[in-house]
């Protein structure tokens, strides 16, 4: 689906701020899986720093104005460090008359504490339940229609985490990835088949 492509962040909420679909980068942004956001409240995962701006948009909605909307929030990234950015809220329907649905884009504009505005490394090792899942099984030499069907993702989802261990670890291939994720002690050595190492830590 061309939506699991996307790089950016998406998400189709209802009118309530319900989330009914998401894409893979968007779950990524929360350390889950598309299928695990349905349901939840999207201003549960990323925090407004304006309450004002969401009782303006709700306002809005229920007087049917089909403006771009735009928030600013904060949320917790899977590795443990604050981010801040903007969600932007676009009403889309088939007919003005009908109560319209919400496309929910993010833009990751930096990490860091509250306030202090600037951009915070993290370090290799930290790396979010899926992708050390992925990781595992591509390490016992899963295919990504495997790794696809093993986490519930598409192939396309899987491709988009890849890609971005791939551009944070500066690896260029798969085995270098895998290689790369031993060193780090994202998955325990002398094991088989590969696990990460949070799950030996839970035996």
């Amino acid at each position: 689906m061309l939506f699991d492509r996307v790089a950016v962040p998406v998400a189709v909420c209802d009118v309530y701020g319900s989330v009914q679909a998401a894409n893979p980068a968007m779950a990524a942004e929360c350390g889950t899986t598309p299928g695990r956001l349905r349901g939840r409240d999207v201003l549960d995962l990323f925090r407004p720093q304006e309450s004002g701006q969401v009782d303006r948009i709700a306002q809005a909605l229920r007087l049917r104005h089909r403006s771009r909307y735009q928030v600013s929030v904060r949320w917790q990234a899977p590795n443990g460090t604050e981010r801040y950015g903007e969600l932007t809220a676009d009403p889309v329907s088939d007919t003005v008359e009908e109560t319209p649905a919400l496309l929910v884009m993010l833009r990751v504009q930096g990490e860091g504490g509250p306030g202090d505005g600037k951009p915070d490394e993290a370090t290799p090792a930290h790396v979010t339940p899926i992708e050390a899942r992925i990781l595992a099984l591509l390490a016992g030499g899963a295919t990504t229609a495997r790794a696809a069907r093993e986490t519930g993702l598409t192939t396309d989802g899987v491709t988009y985490h890849l890609r971005r261990l791939s551009a944070r670890w500066d690896a260029a291939n798969r085995t270098e990835l895998v290689a790369r994720a031993y060193a780090v002690g994202v998955l325990a050595p002398g094991v088989w088949p590969p696990v990460p190492v949070t799950d030996t830590d839970e035996r």
